[in-house]
């Protein structure tokens, strides 16, 4: 790995490979700071802590995801009702971040499913809940055009983030390639799905 030549950006790159290979909970300090050739007072002076390291990580890396997250799950003003295109331009958007960024996703996927009263959990949560709830609000406005959606939409978007993030895990361990063949099918089964 080359990190970036500044000590943040370093500290940032190294914690972010590590995370996503060995998960939050099992990587200390000294670890990150031996990856990235630095010292504890580094890190601290940067982040104050491993949390902060980590909120910051979240911060930095997701907050471009969860915009072009929001633009694709609003074309369906633009689509007037059109949910399969809504949620494959969701889907797509999705799977062009873990193309471009494995380790973000696969961070951000692992903190999903980390222990509810972890800090790690806690950290990732706000992300986690702004995702949910964009997805949520497409099913919302879906029930508009199609009233048998109506007052499922949370089980919709659950079960849509479901299966898009066992498609995203596929992607990221090498079971599938995450295409637009790929993606036309799982939208397709999706849809047909909700429909029948």
């Amino acid at each position: 790995m080359n990190p970036p030549a500044d000590s943040r950006s370093t500290l940032l790159a190294c914690a972010l490979h590590l995370f996503a290979r060995h998960g939050y909970d099992a990587v200390g300090v000294q670890q990150i700071v031996a990856a990235a050739g630095l010292t504890k007072p580094s890190l601290y002076h940067h982040f104050g802590s491993k949390l902060g390291l980590l909120e910051t990580l979240l911060d930095d890396r997701l907050a471009p995801f969860h915009a072009r997250l929001a633009s694709a799950a609003d074309v369906h003003a633009d689509l007037c009702g059109n949910l399969g295109a809504t949620l494959a331009a969701i889907a797509r958007t999705s799977f062009e971040v873990v193309a471009a960024e494995p380790d973000v996703y696969r961070l951000y996927l692992s903190l999903w499913f980390a222990p509810p009263e972890s800090e790690a959990y806690r950290a990732a949560l706000p992300w986690h809940e702004r995702h949910f709830a964009a997805i949520e609000a497409v099913f919302l406005a879906a029930a508009e055009h199609h009233g048998n959606m109506a007052g499922r939409h949370r089980a919709y978007a659950a079960t849509f983030l479901g299966t898009f993030n066992t498609y995203a895990s596929f992607g990221l361990n090498g079971v599938a390639t995450l295409d637009e063949a790929l993606l036309d099918r799982a939208i397709h089964q999706f849809m047909h799905g909700i429909f029948s």
